[in-house]
């Protein structure tokens, strides 16, 4: 008789889920408005919206979910949910910096990149967050 080591996700209840997801909204939300103090600071303009916080904490709240949705979808779905994370994130990520590219006439070189920066102080924030309460397994 062979035995067969299976690792699986812990399973969590949703409650410590939406907790870990809302205090990693909490945290990059400060994070997001230090980066948005330290750009104002550093000549990015005044009126650029999205350094504005209606505008960086709404964004910020719809990635942690949408991050959020997609991790439980592939910690579900795949069979190696770890490699294929490590693939996706930094794809997904990649791809939400292209439109602060179009910004440059409104926010300048300084506003585009405090907006560069949140989005990847949300990111490392919202990767560990997801990594404590929706942990990765798999099956081998």
């Amino acid at each position: 008789m062979s035995s067969v080591t299976e690792t699986l996700p812990s399973r969590r209840s949703p409650l410590v889920v939406a907790g870990g997801v809302f205090i990693a909204f909490l945290l990059a939300s400060v994070a997001n408005a230090l980066i948005a103090v330290l750009a104002h600071a550093m000549s990015a303009p005044d009126d650029f919206q999205p350094l504005e916080p209606p505008a960086y904490v709404f964004m910020t709240a719809l990635g942690l979910l949408a991050g959020a949705v997609g991790w439980g979808i592939v910690r579900r779905r795949s069979q190696d949910p770890e490699r294929l994370l490590r693939r996706l994130v930094p794809s997904v990520v990649a791809i939400s910096l292209v439109p602060d590219f179009f910004l440059f006439d409104k926010g300048e070189a300084t506003g585009v990149a405090a907006l560069l920066m949140m989005h990847l102080a949300v990111a490392v924030i919202a990767v560990q967050a997801y990594r404590r309460v929706m942990p990765l397994g798999s099956v081998r």
